[in-house]
């Protein structure tokens, strides 16, 4: 389906202004301007500001190359190659690489006009201020994600009862049709949601963290959790009075699964389950010793699950 985003927007309208004020303000090759803008415009506000002091800081240092080597040899093809080959290995020592590109153009400007001058510096550095001015100026809007990440974190959150649900059904009957959609599901949701948040983040020059991406760093350690557990509750081959125990624990957590922090009522609950099992009877066959010993390891793997989760302050809202 075609479909504009709001960076093509900006984009567009950034490339146009850039070049209705080169082109106003009488400078030469005005059209340039509309370029580096188009290079300038990037995914989040921080992003945009390094990439803008690259391309600023590379067309300086090409200006004074081309100089150097255009005014102190000559102005012919073989020269534009020297140029390139000492000025690009000097912009990857200063680390602006990303401004190779715009400082070829600029290059390319200073050969075209056979003698370097002052005005003819100023003109070109002046295209490189209106491109990178522009750019700057249009990426100071940002649409909130803050709707998206709360959609990322429901899904998560129903994908993790859904889980837990199956988990409780075949601790139940030792048995399942279940197909593991939600495993595949979450493991892309997860990924989706941290770089979701990680964007926001570089959106906000006096932010340096994102509560929901801790709550995603949280839930992808509680999945890997749920990953291990899983060919642990299917080695369980027969219903004893443990399983419908921890089933119904299973259950109460399948329904509890949200941002906040309620879990060391859960881990209260896992201590007493664990004492009980203690209390009880030593287990008088082999197929129940190995189904009881499964589902310790498994109630183990649920405590560090659920401690994970204790540790986490809260999305901010």
């Amino acid at each position: 389906m075609f479909k504009i985003g709001y960076r093509t927007v900006k984009t567009a309208l950034g490339a146009a202004i850039a070049i209705m004020l080169a082109q106003f303000f009488q400078l030469e090759n005005f059209a340039s301007a509309g370029i580096l803008t188009i290079l300038c415009i990037q995914v989040t506000k921080k992003k945009s500001l390094q990439t803008s002091w690259s391309r600023f800081l590379a067309c300086s240092i090409a200006i004074v190359f081309s100089y150097i080597f255009f005014e102190g040899i000559t102005y012919h093809p073989i020269v534009i190659g020297l140029v390139l080959l000492f000025f690009i290995p000097t912009t990857v020592m200063v680390k602006t690489t990303e401004g190779i590109v715009t400082s070829s153009v600029i290059i390319l400007h200073l050969y075209t006009s056979e003698h370097i001058t002052w005005s003819l510096v100023l003109n070109e550095l002046a295209l490189v201020a209106t491109g990178i001015g522009v750019a700057l100026v249009m990426n100071l809007y940002m649409p909130s994600v803050d709707k998206k990440l709360k959609e990322y974190q429901c899904k998560i959150e129903e994908n993790f009862a859904a889980i837990f649900q199956e988990i409780e059904s075949y601790l139940l009957s030792s048995g399942s049709n279940w197909d593991g959609k939600e495993i595949t599901k979450t493991a892309d949701l997860l990924s989706e949601a941290k770089t979701l948040a990680f964007r926001d983040v570089e959106n906000h020059f006096l932010r340096h963290e994102n509560s929901y991406y801790h709550y995603f760093k949280m839930r992808e350690k509680q999945f890997e959790i749920i990953e291990r557990v899983l060919p642990i509750v299917t080695s369980v081959e027969i219903t004893i009075e443990q399983s419908q125990m921890i089933a119904e624990f299973v259950h109460d957590l399948s329904q509890g699964i949200h941002p906040g922090n309620t879990a060391h009522k859960f881990l209260v609950k896992l201590l007493e389950m664990k004492k009980e099992f203690q209390e009880m009877d030593l287990p008088q066959t082999r197929e129940e010793f190995e189904a009881r010993a499964a589902l310790l390891h498994f109630v183990k793997e649920m405590e560090q699950y659920l401690i994970i989760k204790s540790q986490f302050k809260g999305i901010k809202q």
